[in-house]
């Protein structure tokens, strides 16, 4: 059956994003998660619990859909990648091996008065900022170079006396009464057994990545897998994070999506470009435009490092960091065999050499990837109808294959037969992808929650259907609407995801 466009009840004149300020877009797309059933407050009835989310109805299926792109892109798409689930609790030498006991926490620093804390760099950084936006850009570079040469000496003294120096003010209390510098450790620890005298303490992991190494060997020989050869997990992590901001950007829970690609030795540079380049596509295919993304090279290597890069996206409030690509060098496999006593070493039959694998790391914070998502996708837009009136949506594009909702099936009444018709095609299209079904309110109204929820297609069953078995279907983006026949419906959405 030929298809029959529709004619809208209203031309789109003059459609356009409305404008608003960075910092207050942001806000609307906080507020618009929550009345939308996308993320909530952590325990909220009890006043919450501060960076700690809970992902709503639609929140918890964008994630999912998120997780099983990626999961798909590392390790169906490639021949040299598996999947592995390490669990939570590991082994406390475990973190003493990747260096997490002794060097995994952040300088930080007191206001007396405000009772506020800062991380020292946050707080430093800050100043040459505003020292830059004066023009004084030597000074901030100057300013900059001192604190990273302090950093890299473990000089807290002179860190807070770069800060009296300075006069670096609290931004709560305008004052610079501050307490000494101190370490913070980022790692929560717990108990483990069952009588508390003889519970030994071990830690909630503040990364992925260490699951991986320690089963090197597990799967490289139960998966028979040959170097170059990677490893992908996706978990939760914790940090007990003092500044948390920013939403869901930075949490004390979050959850991991991490591979690290086993390489020989000497070979790093090249497959450290190849995983930028690669990781970067994946970024595009998402829906997400090359401009809003950049690399940031990293400046200042951790010691283990030899290369890295960050994969930064222009969030509302500024660029930042979504995912990073590392050459670990052979560090983490060498120091776990070094505190294990147990070979961590894979025979290289082409060479007939054996040795530790170096590794290339792509990490990526799946909370963030889905606070990217949102923020690209949330639009407020203005039209002029064709009789002059103004109209308006709240709408999050959302791309239509990790979209929540995929379809949203619609009878116009709430008689006449046209609810049983819309719950046969319900029943023949959810098996395929996620649908809903709404018979509430208005067409008009039905579509604007549509458009909220980021639902990219909604079929509208009427009259003309029980004659002819057409539906009518609307397209989120656009709002245009044409008619097209129930049988293939299911292959028709199929083809647009």
């Amino acid at each position: 059956m030929p298809f029959a466009v529709a004619r809208l009840p209203f031309v789109l004149l003059s459609l356009r994003a409305m404008v608003v300020n960075d910092q207050n877009k942001f806000q609307a797309i906080i507020s618009h998660a929550k009345e939308y059933g996308f993320v909530f407050q952590s325990s909220e009835i009890y006043d919450g619990l501060s960076a700690v989310y809970d992902y709503g109805p639609w929140g918890s299926e964008l994630k999912k859909n998120i997780r099983e792109a990626w999961w798909n892109a590392m390790t169906r798409m490639h021949d040299n990648i598996v999947g592995i689930d390490a669990a939570i609790f590991m082994h406390p030498t475990t973190w003493k091996a990747s260096g997490h006991v002794d060097n995994f926490s952040d300088p930080m620093i007191d206001n007396k008065d405000s009772k506020k804390r800062y991380r020292v760099d946050h707080l430093i950084e800050g100043f040459a900022d505003a020292l830059n936006k004066e023009g004084k850009t030597t000074e901030a570079e100057k300013l900059i170079a001192d604190m990273d040469a302090l950093l890299a000496a473990n000089d807290y003294g002179g860190l807070k006396q770069l800060i009296d120096d300075n006069k670096m003010k609290c931004s709560v209390s305008g004052t610079c009464n501050w307490t000494d510098v101190r370490q913070f450790n980022l790692m929560f620890s717990t108990q483990l057994g069952s009588v508390a005298e003889d519970a030994s303490e071990i830690y909630l992991r503040p990364e992925t990545a260490q699951g991986i190494f320690v089963n090197f060997l597990n799967v490289q020989k139960t998966a028979r897998m040959k170097i170059p050869f990677g490893i992908a997990q996706v978990g939760k992590a914790f940090r007990n994070e003092i500044v948390a901001r920013q939403f869901i950007f930075r949490m004390r829970e979050f959850e991991q999506m991490e591979m690290q690609f086993f390489i020989r030795p000497g070979t790093q540079q090249e497959w450290y470009a190849y995983w930028k380049a690669e990781r970067m596509k994946w970024h595009e295919s998402m829906g997400i435009p090359a401009e809003s993304y950049r690399f940031h090279d990293h400046v200042k290597l951790a010691h283990y490092a030899d290369a890295a890069v960050d994969i930064e996206y222009s969030f509302p409030f500024g660029w930042k960091e979504v995912e990073g690509i590392h050459s670990r060098t052979d560090f983490d496999l060498k120091s776990h065999q070094q505190y294990s006593g147990k070979k961590l070493q894979y025979f290289d039959t082409e060479i007939n050499q054996n040795y530790v694998p170096y590794v290339i790391e792509t990490s990526i914070g799946l909370d963030r990837m889905f606070l990217l998502t949102m923020c690209h996708a949330y639009q407020e837009e203005k039209w002029t109808k064709e009789d002059g009136t103004e109209d308006s949506r709240v709408v999050l594009k959302i791309p239509a294959k990790i979209a929540p909702i995929k379809l949203a099936i619609l009878p116009l009444l709430k008689k006449e037969g046209l609810p049983d018709i819309a719950k046969e095609i319900m029943a023949t299209c959810r098996t395929e992808f996620y649908c809903f079904y709404e018979e509430k309110d208005t067409i008009g109204k039905r579509y604007r929650r549509m458009d909220a929820l980021g639902t990219p297609f909604c079929i509208t069953i009427d009259h003309q259907t029980k004659e002819d078995q057409t539906v009518t279907i609307r397209y989120r983006d656009t709002m245009t609407q044409e008619r097209i026949p129930v049988e293939g419906l299911v292959q028709f959405i199929k083809s647009k995801l």
